[in-house]
């Protein structure tokens, strides 16, 4: 007659030693929890994923071995038995400029409510960089991916593509069915902010663009289309300066312009800390702004209405755009329908005392 085993029902025999820990890691683990808990390692996994289905004693022995020793469930062994990863990946151009923290706190915010962990790669403006950063995290599985802008090249497109990683662009938008994105259209804001300006009875109007990245080109466009339009587009009256933007260069670029074209009437900066430096350089020149000279920023950033006068800047909806890209790449993760593939969410130009 066959004896049963003792140790039926999820039971393991007792260790001779309960291991502190994980020789090769130092990490305790779930065999760990299971040797001291005297179960097998499927019944501690099944109590610490929270099924319901284990005898109530074996359930208590598995939750006081987890307080003793201090265990704490591995998210990456997790997503990698559930074939889930619990992480989306966030690639920013830097985390200096209040633009990128908004919209990175936004999907931050979403993601973490959703259950997913935020990991964060910094391009520095730098395609090789950004494609590196790509491949090193599509290499991990993530669960979902965010990209800032459209601009790569087709291997690029084509490592994200095959990966099969749902992903979300954000501050640009474009016409592609395939792409999804949300921002707005770069070309618009800065025809909206040239129609301010001529408005105002402007007609020397100068445009100043730094870090030279994709949207700032894409705002110099519009620009010069707008004035060409207008018929009162002058070449001359641009500077574009590949160094970062900052409120130092904007109060050099200022004073160059002023002092090669001093009949300039309008200067439209492609960001507001370039503004700022321009507002305090007019300041140091004497320069009365708007009466002799209008001055507009783009982004709409935190200090604005401080400057003196206050700053006119076209307001990005970053957190919105942060907002929406969240929601719509939860979607995309959960196989759900994405009513739109590119979201539109517009801009809003704030008039203040410096135009």
């Amino acid at each position: 007659m066959t004896q049963s085993s003792p140790y039926a029902k999820g039971m393991a025999p007792p260790a001779k030693k309960a291991r502190a820990h994980s020789r090769a890691t130092g990490r305790v683990t779930l065999s760990d929890v299971a040797a001291v808990a005297g179960v097998s390692p499927i019944t501690a996994s099944r109590v610490v994923s929270g099924k319901t289905n284990v005898d109530s004693d074996m359930a208590a022995r598995v939750r006081a071995a987890v307080d003793k020793l201090g265990y704490r469930p591995d998210p990456s062994a997790r997503a990698l038995a559930s074939a889930k990863s619990t992480h989306v990946v966030v690639l920013i151009p830097m985390l200096s400029n209040t633009l990128f923290t908004d919209l990175l706190e936004a999907i931050q915010e979403s993601m973490w409510e959703a259950g997913y962990q935020v990991f964060v790669g910094i391009t520095r403006y730098q395609p090789e960089r950004e494609a590196a950063l790509l491949e090193s995290y599509l290499s991990h599985r993530p669960a979902g991916i965010i990209l800032t802008g459209l601009d790569r090249d087709e291997s690029q497109r084509r490592l994200v593509r095959d990966s099969r990683t749902p992903c979300v662009h954000v501050m640009e938008l474009s016409a592609d069915p395939s792409l999804h994105c949300v921002g707005f259209s770069q070309d618009q804001a800065a025809r909206r902010v040239v129609g301010h300006l001529l408005e105002r009875g402007r007609k020397k109007i100068a445009f100043v663009g730094a870090q030279l990245d994709p949207r700032t080109m894409e705002r110099a466009e519009g620009f010069r289309a707008a004035l060409q339009e207008a018929r009162c587009y002058d070449p001359a009256l641009e500077i574009l300066r590949a160094e970062p933007s900052s409120v130092a260069l904007g109060a050099e670029t200022f004073r160059q312009l002023l002092t090669r074209h001093p009949d300039i009437d309008g200067l439209f900066f492609c960001n507001d800390d370039l503004a700022h430096g321009g507002l305090l350089e007019a300041l140091r020149m004497g320069i009365p702004v708007p009466d002799r000279l209008s001055v507009v920023g783009f982004n709409d950033l935190p200090g604005n209405e401080q400057m003196l006068p206050s700053l006119t800047s076209l307001r990005t909806p970053r957190r919105e755009i942060g907002l929406t890209a969240a929601q719509m790449l939860l979607r995309l993760m959960r196989k759900e329908p994405v009513p739109e593939t590119a979201v539109d969410l517009g801009f809003e130009l704030m008039v203040r005392a410096s135009s």
